[in-house]
């Protein structure tokens, strides 16, 4: 029987070539996303893969929404947090509703997720839980300071869950992608995005798929013994 997998934020952008990645190589994928029904149900028709709508930052709603998925599909094996919003601003400048949404959605989003399907995983003795993080989360940026706690909020929940699941056989591990070539990025003007760039020493933004390729990897069989690792595919922007 195929893996169950459920991508959050999982029918955009990075997500989306996650969802795509996981169902080529034979998950079944449950792809859930925050408020664009139309875009979702565009991306479930062209694709073929469920999509089901839920807010990451509503604990409540994320337990309900993963017992449900187990109640109709089965045991869920695979969990990629995904989700993430921006909501840029100075520090001079942000709002703690600036701040309040992005980590609600992007560091609590992860703990909500995780609460959800990791006691089920522990008691099966297998389960991948894979955290997106990011290269701001590692370096910091200028403007977010929200964007840049909670992803690196990430990288140290990854950790200390990781350790929580290993002799489980549950892994727990992150991603931290540089910058990418999706919607996220649209709004940055031509000027400041060439000097975003010429900061990438391989000289060019990643793909989605790239990113994808990572979490197939770390949501294998073959990544048993990886846990607690933080995977940079950045083209080199950022090294330690």
């Amino acid at each position: 029987m195929s893996r169950i997998a459920v991508v959050t934020g999982g029918t955009r952008g990075i997500g989306e070539a996650i969802s795509l990645k996981l169902q080529e190589k034979g998950r079944r994928v449950i792809a859930n996303y925050g408020g664009n029904d139309a875009a979702a149900k565009a991306f479930s028709d062209r694709t073929g893969i469920e999509v089901r709508r839920w807010d990451v930052g509503d604990h409540n709603a994320c337990l309900d929404a993963c017992a449900a998925i187990e109640d109709d599909c089965g045991p869920i094996d695979i969990m990629v947090n995904n989700a993430g919003i921006t909501r840029d601003a100075t520090m001079m400048r942000m709002t703690f509703e600036q701040w309040d949404e992005v980590i609600r959605i992007d560091l609590t989003g992860c703990f909500n997720m995780a609460k959800a399907v990791f006691p089920n995983m522990r008691t099966r003795g297998w389960g991948r839980i894979v955290n997106v993080g990011s290269v701001n989360g590692q370096g910091g940026q200028i403007g977010q300071v929200n964007y840049a706690a909670a992803k690196s909020g990430i990288h140290g929940f990854t950790k200390s869950l990781a350790m929580e699941g290993a002799k489980y056989g549950v892994t727990a591990n992150a991603i931290a992608p540089g910058y990418i070539a999706t919607d996220m990025l649209s709004s940055i003007p031509e000027n400041v995005m060439e000097k975003i760039v010429a900061q990438i020493p391989v000289g060019r933004l990643g793909q989605p798929d790239e990113i994808a390729r990572g979490v197939e990897f770390l949501t294998s069989d073959n990544a048993a013994f990886v846990t607690g690792s933080t995977l940079s595919i950045n083209g080199g922007q950022h090294m330690y």
